[in-house]
């Protein structure tokens, strides 16, 4: 049997066509609100991944959380108290980290992801898309129609706060990254991007040259801010924001994931098996379509590899 479900993938809303009774049990889901333990875990569709240390987490459909020691050859999985999606992870060492998901839910752990206890819920109707925390009592977490909430608990309470304002209101937040000296931005919808320069305490419109969704962004080591989203767009900043160039990707499909390499290469994934490249900051990009043609959630560079998470799980190596 197959049907129709919606996933949130990184800092963006995909529907994907997808048969999960061969992976996760219906009878079981029903009964049983804990994470399913599947025979084939890693073909659960992956949301979100970070590297903490040498261990790799990443979080995905039906509660799904996936650990790797060992640069993401054999993988396990964690229980979880729920079923929900779980879309976006954030670590601040490698003890500490926090996953949130469909219907509000947050999870927080202790112990580098082996073991999660439920923390206080966002709003029920919350669909959120992205988590960061500047320490272990700030947090913050943005998602659809503009969501955004604050917590300096550590997640034990939540309290509703404002990015977007005016026509931007109702715009989706996707992505959260930082940079130095406190700055922290937000991507959305509708060529916008939203700065804080105090910590996330409060943020300000930075509107781009293009009017399309942003659904990721990075601030590489020399400061350039990096931005990217739909049909392809690639921008950079060289100064923090003030100005945006356009930069050609060489692809048309959505770009959903990036992260500088330690040499320092920029790698970008997205929709269709779609990957760029840069070797000289982001000025330049080529393009390839991987053979499998998944669409990619988030890369991971461990153990001299960079790894794929897809809404198929586990990807392949990027060579």
């Amino acid at each position: 049997m197959s049907l129709y479900r919606a996933f949130l993938a990184v800092s963006c809303s995909l529907t994907l066509l997808a048969a999960p009774s061969a992976v996760w049990p219906q009878a079981a889901a029903a009964s049983n609100p804990e994470a399913y333990m599947a025979p084939h875990a890693t073909r659960a569709p992956i949301m979100a991944a970070t590297r903490v240390g040498e261990r790799i987490i990443a979080a995905g459909d039906y509660g799904t959380v996936l650990l790797s020691d060992d640069a993401g050859r054999k993988w396990r999985q964690a229980r979880t108290p729920t079923r929900a999606t779980l879309t976006a992870l954030y670590f601040i060492d490698a003890q500490r980290g926090w996953v949130v998901g469909h219907g509000g839910v947050v999870l927080v752990t202790q112990d580098g992801g082996e073991h999660w206890a439920p923390m206080a819920a966002l709003e029920r109707e919350a669909v959120p898309f992205a988590v960061y925390f500047s320490d272990a009592q700030h947090g913050l977490v943005v998602g659809a129609f503009g969501f955004a909430a604050v917590t300096d608990d550590g997640g034990r309470s939540w309290k509703k706060t404002t990015i977007s304002r005016g026509e931007y209101a109702d715009q989706h937040l996707y992505n959260i990254f930082a940079g130095p000296k406190g700055a922290l931005w937000v991507a959305a919808e509708g060529g916008t991007v939203f700065r804080s320069s105090d910590d996330g305490a409060s943020f300000a419109a930075v509107p781009l040259p293009y009017k399309g969704s942003i659904w990721g962004g990075l601030v590489l080591h020399d400061g350039v801010v990096l931005v990217w989203g739909m049909r392809g767009r690639v921008l950079r900043s060289e100064n923090g924001g003030r100005t945006w160039a356009e930069v050609p990707s060489g692809t048309q499909q959505a770009l959903t994931a990036g992260l500088q390499l330690a040499g320092g290469d920029i790698v970008i994934a997205g929709l269709g098996g779609a990957v760029i490249r840069s070797g000289d900051g982001g000025r330049t990009f080529s393009a390839r379509i991987r053979p499998e043609r998944q669409s990619h959630t988030a890369l991971i560079e461990a153990g001299g590899a960079l790894l794929t998470f897809t809404l198929a799980g586990i990807g392949g190596d990027i060579d």
